[in-house]
């Protein structure tokens, strides 16, 4: 990410403030794009008997898994509950050999919680297969909670997900960071009154994040931790 000095400064300004680090699961700590990508060809394309691109069969990714059905089934409830059943077991079955963290995410976050850091994540995903995907990829301990889809009436893009790990962490939301891929973490973190940090190596587009007006946004964890940690900005 390249800042003129001003851009750097009001960066500095908001990471000063922060305590406290949520995390979006798919996309932005897990490299699940792939995984996600064939389940959904397969349950929308294969058994429905669609034709639907790549692109518009990801472009609900990170809001609930019935909403994304129901968008398919034209609003059939009957067949969108089918539809998620059919995907979770297809899903269920091929996550172990195929979920795996991007590179380089287990030093990101062995900084983080060096300098002090609390961390959690906040995701749409079912909370035990979020925690397995958290276990196999050995990343599981670094945080302190795991907010699934089943943990919270709502979901994101609405904020009471993120609203909620800020009470469980006794953080206020202007001590937060939510850090995402798709337009719905923004959308959540920005409501919930959080620094929104647009991750660009997830799923969406630049643009589609940058239209939702992210307080901040970079190209890899790391960058991000640069600028937090080596930055000099700790909790210490």
């Amino acid at each position: 990410m390249i800042l003129t000095r001003t851009c750097q400064r009001l960066e500095r300004a908001i990471l000063s403030a922060i305590r406290t680090i949520l995390f979006d699961l798919d996309g932005t700590l897990l490299d699940t794009y792939e995984m996600i990508l064939v389940s959904m060809r397969y349950t929308i394309n294969e058994v429905e008997g669609k034709n639907h691109t790549d692109e518009e069969l990801m472009a609900g990714v990170g809001t609930p898994l019935y909403d994304q059905m129901l968008d398919f089934t034209n609003g059939d409830t009957v067949r969108a509950e089918e539809l998620v059943t059919i995907y979770r077991a297809y899903n269920d079955a091929i996550h172990d050999e195929r979920v795996g963290a991007f590179p380089g995410t287990r030093e990101a976050l062995e900084k983080l919680a060096d300098a002090g850091y609390r961390m959690g994540v906040v995701t749409s995903k079912r909370h035990w297969l979020a925690e397995r995907g958290l276990e196999k990829t050995g990343i599981a301990s670094f945080f302190d909670i795991l907010i699934g889809a089943d943990d919270w009436p709502d979901s994101k893009p609405k904020p009471g997900p993120i609203l909620h790990a800020c009470e469980l962490l006794d953080c206020s939301p202007e001590e937060c960071v939510y850090i995402g891929d798709s337009p719905f973490d923004m959308q959540a973190a920005n409501a919930a009154g959080c620094t929104s940090v647009a991750a660009l190596w997830g799923m969406f587009p630049a643009e589609t994040l940058v239209a939702c007006k992210p307080n901040l946004s970079y190209s890899s964890l790391e960058e991000f931790v640069r600028e937090l940690v080596l930055g000099g900005i700790t909790t210490q």
